[in-house]
């Protein structure tokens, strides 16, 4: 019979942030996304342990927060993160709650929407967007966040290609290897960027038909499918582009959940500096061209989508949004990167054929739209073809678009 106390070593032995208790015995951890989740290590396989690259810990296993006891590391930072809270009691277990999470609900009961909003996006909470290669490589080249996303507090414990498998929006034809994943992290600028996908806020997702979709159906509850876990899942308001702020990263995760920064995003320059070394090579082998460019540029111009504007000194100027406190004008130069006193977000809305749509591309005389609510018959209507979960686009000619407008959406400052 397997010991528990059998696989640990002293806590001393091993270099880690910090002792955590789980499941009543003490581990060496360190903290993941500032307290979200913990790596336990062990010099010994356990259950539930997978083998890891630390020659002093070739064991380890990730868990939530929720699930550890004992002393925590440093609280930096987790002001902008709030835990989901489920009222848990002899009545209502956590099983019971699962199965609430997981069960089609097109009326939103209030007790679930209490529940759920107590796991809330606020400025500054770090988002997660997990991603195909063919995905990636369409960040490289250009595209902004839109569609399903989650907070990176409720999925650090996920770590592998498995675990992240849940949390994918691309279609399975897209198949990547099985030893990595890829994640989009970035920081939000404004919590009225992302909205709960409610059976109420978007019925057409809930009832569309499964031909006409990619990836597991919208339960309606606020919830992502899943059958072990109970993870609080958002769509960027009206499944809107979002601007990417500085620091946005794209990410890997090879089969040992170890997250190895692949690029950054640099606002001021346009393009995504490469950060993987040649330890690291393998892990873009699935992304062409872009594996050997140290820099990879973005298109710059009006292409339509979603953009920052602020004002400084009551002048208009493209923004660059360093959340939770930094706004400031795009500039190369660091001199004239001025605060600005106001930022909104700029997006051009259009309808076609009935359909209310973003604007996410423009090429001369044809415009890119996407459902800002979608349905089966306005999918049918404008004939769109689903990009991504939740997400159908159609290109339209310019001049049969009706009520085009754009539209600043003020954030707070």
């Amino acid at each position: 019979m397997w010991n528990p106390a059998s696989s640990v070593a002293p806590v001393g032995a091993l270099v880690a942030d910090t002792q955590v208790t789980y499941g009543g015995v003490p581990y060496a951890a360190n903290e993941i996304a500032r307290g979200a989740a913990y790596e336990l290590l062990s010099t010994r396989a356990a259950p539930g342990f997978t083998p890891s690259a630390r020659p002093d810990a070739p064991w380890h296993l990730f868990v939530p927060a929720a699930d550890v006891t004992g002393p925590r590391g440093p609280a930096a930072g987790r002001e902008h993160e709030t835990p989901l809270m489920v009222p848990l009691s002899r009545g209502r277990t956590w099983d019971d709650f699962h199965r609430l999470s997981q069960t089609p609900d097109p009326r939103y009961s209030p007790e679930l929407a209490d529940i759920r909003a107590t796991a809330a996006v606020r400025r500054g909470t770090r988002m997660i967007k997990v991603l195909s290669a063919r995905q990636v490589g369409g960040y490289l080249k250009g595209w902004l966040p839109a569609g399903f996303c989650y907070r990176e507090w409720d999925v650090a414990h996920l770590r592998t290609a498995g675990e992240l498998r849940v949390l994918r929006t691309d279609d399975d034809r897209h198949a990547d290897s099985p030893d990595v994943a890829y994640a989009l992290r970035w920081r939000a600028v404004d919590p009225c960027d992302y909205e709960v996908p409610t059976g109420a806020a978007y019925p057409g997702l809930v009832s569309m038909p499964s031909g006409y979709r990619v990836g597991p159906p919208l339960l309606g509850t606020g919830f992502t499918p899943s059958a072990q876990h109970v993870i609080p899942e958002f769509v960027t308001a009206n499944l809107t582009d979002i601007p990417l702020p500085a620091n946005t990263a794209l990410l890997a995760y090879p089969g040992d959940g170890t997250e190895v920064v692949l690029f950054t995003f640099q606002p001021e320059q346009r393009g995504w500096l490469r950060m993987a070394g040649p330890a690291a090579r393998h892990l873009l082998a699935g992304l062409g061209s872009a594996a050997d460019q140290e820099y990879l540029p973005v298109p710059s111009g009006d292409r339509g989508t979603s953009r920052l504007v602020g004002r400084h000194q009551g002048v208009e100027h493209d923004t660059v949004a360093d959340p939770p406190e930094e706004f400031r004008v795009l500039a190369m130069s660091r001199a004239a990167r001025y605060p600005v006193e106001t930022l909104a977000r700029r997006t051009r809305f259009a309808t076609w054929r009935g359909a209310a749509c973003s604007v996410v591309g423009v090429e001369g005389a044809w415009v890119r739209l996407r459902l800002c609510r979608p349905d089966a018959d306005q999918v049918v209507a404008i004939g769109a073809q689903c990009h991504e979960r939740g997400v159908y686009e159609a290109w339209a000619p310019a001049e049969e678009l009706a009520d085009y407008r754009t539209v600043d959406q003020p954030y707070r400052l």
